[in-house]
Formats: structure tokens, sequence, C-alpha cells
């Protein structure tokens, strides 16, 4: 059976490993909704957690709701050289942070003018550094509630905590920390690298 899932920015580990563990179809027909990881993503650093947002720019009221898929991304301020600067400061003395780099930096200095594109091909780029084949398939229309598929469009909502045991593996700053749960999965891959698929493959997502 399909998992419906949403594209998110730089999923979560629970996402990536329903990823690994599913054949994936994208819900791309959904309207957009605030409060997701549509456009944000949590990272570990010497801090602590900290949430990556990507701005958007929105609509007027009177137009109402906006599909994901036209939501566009604003570039009124340079984020993508923060984000990439942050993810460089958390993670540049990772064990494989120097391996991934060249495949994710060159995203961060290309302008993708719609935010449903640029999460695809984040997480195209990150499929392949995971060595997963990347899913292609994508909705073509919205159901709320739909039939003959695993609905696991749930996992983009930040307000909600995921349920599942997650094992432990070494972070950068964990000794100041503890180990901080299910954040985003560069989070595994720079800690973890060719170890991660397997990690992900063994999760049990209680969903």
């Amino acid at each position: 059976m399909k998992t419906l899932i949403h594209p998110t920015y730089l999923p979560n580990i629970a996402t990536f490993a329903a990823i690994a563990q599913n054949d994936i179809c994208w819900e791309v027909c959904d309207n957009f909704q605030k409060q997701t990881y549509r456009n944000r993503t949590y990272i570990c650093t010497d801090r602590g957690k900290l949430m990556l947002n990507i701005p958007i720019e929105h609509v007027g009221k009177g137009k109402g709701r906006q599909k994901y898929k036209d939501v566009k991304i604003d570039y009124d301020e340079n984020w993508q050289r923060q984000h990439w600067r942050t993810l460089e400061t958390a993670y540049r003395t990772s064990p494989y942070f120097e391996y991934y780099e060249d495949d994710l930096a060159p995203l961060y200095h290309k302008k993708h003018q719609f935010l449903l594109d640029f999460n695809l091909k984040l997480i195209e780029v990150l499929s392949n550094c995971l060595l997963i084949e990347m899913p292609t398939l994508k909705t073509e229309t919205f159901e709320l509630e739909p039939e003959d598929i695993n609905d696991m469009r749930s996992l983009a909502d930040a307000k909600k905590k995921i349920d599942f045991n997650q094992p432990e593996y070494v972070q950068v700053f964990g000794d100041r920390h503890g180990f901080i749960k299910n954040s985003s999965i560069v989070d595994l891959l720079f800690n973890e690298g060719t170890s991660a698929l397997g990690y992900l493959k063994n999760l049990n997502l209680k969903h």
C-alpha cells in the first residue's frame, strides 16, 4: 500500500524513515498551512534545538487560502545564506559534514521560486545521499480522507508530537544538551553518514 506524505523542508527523521520504509506518494494538492514543517525544520546546535524557517510571500486576505504548490519563497532577506551558515556552524565538526556539503551547498545558492519545488529538490538530493530512490508519484487531487492509502500527512504538523521510539546516536553537542529527538535528517546524515539508511529502516513508527 502506498503512503501519503507532505514534502517538507529538510524533513525530520520520522518523515525520512517513512520515505525509506514505504512506497511514497507526495501530497501536492493541499492548501498551505502555517505552523507546519512545510517551511521549517529543527537542527541541533551549540545552543540546543534551533528552528530554521523559510520566509514565504503572503497573499492578501481577500484571495482566500493558498495552494501549497503556489506558495512562493520570499527572498527579501538572504535567508539562504543564514541557513547554510547555521548548518556549517552546527555541523562543521561532525564526522560526515564535509562528505555531503558539496551535495547540499549548491541548493542554497540557487533561488527556487516555489517552496514545494525547493523542498522536493532538497529531498531528492538527500535521498541520493542516503542511497534511497527518490519517490516521483504525486497526488492529482486533494482528498480529505483518502481510501486505499496509508495517510501519514500528519507528519508535517509541527504542533503534533510523533510517538516513536528513537534510539540515540552521537550528536555534536550531545554532551551539552543531551540527545535531541527527531531533528532534521541532516543531523542524522552528518553524524552517522553511511549508517543513516540502516538506522531509518529500523525505526518503528507508531502511526
